[in-house]
């Protein structure tokens, strides 16, 4: 009788400590340890290689990928070099090559290339507003910069609106995307 109630005893304390210290672990960590709800959703990588305006390898704990960045479409400057491919590329190669960033991924992880597809944080984000998406994203300052102009594939669409209206301000600031002068749209 004794072991059983010691048992039982074991039990619930053992079931006390799972819920309120192990569990919230699991679920996106303990309040106040110093990781915001955004940043728990985030990938953290060091970029080790830039192949273009819009593609780079990072390093992920140990395991390189090639990340295709979502909602932004910069000149090639691989097999054939676009007009402006050069100074896309160079752009996020000073932004990003040997950097820390912190990728987010949307609804599709990965294209038909095996790429994953992230918006790229140069900071941990403190909350999705278009103040922290402006001064934080290299997704965003591509478009900022006119180093790229917008390119949607449903269903990675999170910031497809703010990304348009990005574009229009580059335009109107004289900053047209590079591929919009390339293709004679402007």
């Amino acid at each position: 009788m004794k072991i059983r109630t010691a048992l039982r005893s074991f039990a619930l304390i053992s079931l006390v400590v799972l819920s309120f210290f192990i569990l919230p672990l699991f679920l996106g960590g303990l309040g106040g340890c110093g990781q915001s709800q955004e940043e728990a959703n985030l990938i953290t990588a060091t970029v080790t290689r830039v192949v273009d305006g819009d593609t780079a390898y990072v390093n992920t704990g140990g395991r390189s990928e090639k990340v295709r960045f979502i909602g932004v479409d910069a000149p090639e400057n691989t097999r054939e070099v676009e007009p402006y491919g050069k100074e896309a590329a160079a752009y996020t190669t000073k932004q990003l090559l040997g950097k820390k960033v912190w990728l987010e991924l949307d609804a599709q992880e990965r294209d038909k290339y095996g790429r994953l597809l992230a918006y790229v944080w140069l900071a941990p984000p403190n909350n999705d507003s278009e103040t922290e998406v402006r001064a934080k994203m290299l997704n965003a300052r591509l478009l900022l910069e006119g180093y790229a102009q917008v390119m949607t594939v449903p269903p990675n669409v999170k910031y497809a609106d703010l990304f348009v209206k990005l574009q229009r301000e580059a335009r109107e600031a004289g900053k047209e995307c590079h591929l919009e002068k390339k293709k004679g749209v402007v």
